[in-house]
């Protein structure tokens, strides 16, 4: 049994001296499609806190270069941070968008990578904000977090300007600041590598995987105002408990049921790291929404399912209490890809635009996810 699948399965720390942006050993890679590529720390356990680091890489042929060669040198700087306190269980999982991998790698690139699908549907807006590289920073000790978060931004200087910075923490039992345990339906062991590494289906870029966060602020004082029967009406679930509704009670609108995706009989899995965060000196209390699959498409539904409705217009009533305020999609490469990055020079990669003005011009087409996200898992 590979590494990761181990560490997943028994909730345990990586070994002393594992690589901590790698999620395994060659029996993982294998099952992504390649002995030689292993990939990044996706299927690892939850920790205590997290940090969600999102960039946009600034114009310059020179700047591009700079990222380049950051990406062959990340490995070696998670090292150094995270030989501070081996037991501290520091990872940094490196996300790349559409268009900054254009211009970063060339035509060569993930099937399914594009840019965030904006939906609009009434008042619900799930919106698509800049960022082309996203950090996905965990350890059991914030400083950790804090410190690896420092050394990158410094490490590309002034290649790149910050889009967005969250500072997530875990909430007493697993909860969200809506007081419902989060991610219950996660997949273990085998089932989240699966969930989340490609396979044959894009055998060029097995062992990657896709990535789509949302960040959510939510108004408590409306929330809490609820009954608590109410509440969990919506989530789909008993607060206290954490029992799932019957269906003969629960709503078709509830959370967990629009998010909920069968295929051909079969429930697809995605795996979720949501953390809460907030500044309560600000009135700001929101849920970062962090989904990996192998297939940005099932989150996809999900957000389709929650903002426009399944059917249109049974929408998800935790949007009448939470508004999304970012959108992005990333493709996070195996990790030896990253390694080898420096010598990546493709006769693309020197755009007359701007990763930031790129996007900013491509059309949205509307679809997306979260919940107990399931993402689509191709047979091999």
């Amino acid at each position: 049994m590979g590494l990761v699948r181990r560490f997943v399965e028994h909730g345990c720390a990586r070994p002393r001296g594992s690589h901590p942006m790698a999620s395994g050993s060659a029996n993982t890679a294998a099952a992504a499609g390649s002995s030689s590529s292993v990939p990044q720390a996706i299927a690892t356990p939850l920790t205590r806190a997290a940090i969600f680091l999102v960039s946009t890489i600034n114009p310059g042929a020179e700047n591009l270069a700079a990222v380049r060669s950051f990406c062959a040198g990340l490995a070696k700087l998670v090292r150094a941070v995270d030989f501070r306190d081996l037991e501290g269980g520091l990872s940094c999982v490196m996300g790349i968008g559409s268009d900054a991998w254009d211009q970063l790698f060339g035509a060569t690139r993930p099937a399914n990578l594009h840019p965030f699908k904006e939906i609009n549907a009434g008042a619900r807006h799930a919106v698509s904000t800049p960022g082309d590289l996203l950090f996905h920073i965990r350890s059991r000790r914030m400083d950790l977090c804090f410190e690896l978060a420092t050394q990158i931004m410094e490490s590309l200087g002034g290649a790149v300007s910050a889009a967005d910075e969250v500072q997530g923490f875990r909430y007493f039992d697993d909860r969200d600041l809506l007081g419902f345990v989060d991610g219950t339906e996660n997949p273990r062991g085998e089932a989240a590598v699966d969930a989340v590494l490609i396979g044959a289906e894009d055998a060029a870029f097995a062992g990657g995987s896709y990535v789509i966060v949302q960040k959510y602020l939510h108004s408590l004082d409306a929330w809490n105002a609820l009954p608590t029967e109410a509440q969990e009406r919506i989530i789909g679930r008993t607060k206290l408990s954490n029992v799932e509704l019957a269906d003969s009670v629960k709503p078709t609108s509830a959370h967990n049921a629009l998010t909920t995706i069968v295929e051909d009989g079969i429930e697809i899995k995605i795996l979720r790291e949501n953390m809460p965060f907030g500044r309560p000196g600000y009135g700001e209390f929101g849920t970062y929404f962090i989904g990996y699959s192998r297939s940005p498409r099932t989150i996809e539904q999900m957000l389709e399912n929650m903002f426009i409705g399944r059917p249109p217009g049974n929408y998800d009533r935790l949007l009448d209490f939470s508004r999304a305020v970012t959108g992005n999609l990333f493709f996070v490469p195996t990790a030896t890809f990253l390694e080898d990055a420096a010598g990546s020079l493709p006769a693309a990669a020197a755009p007359s635009t701007s990763p930031a003005e790129s996007s900013s011009s491509c059309a949205s087409d509307g679809s997306l996810g979260i919940g107990s996200l399931k993402g689509e898992t191709p047979n091999e």
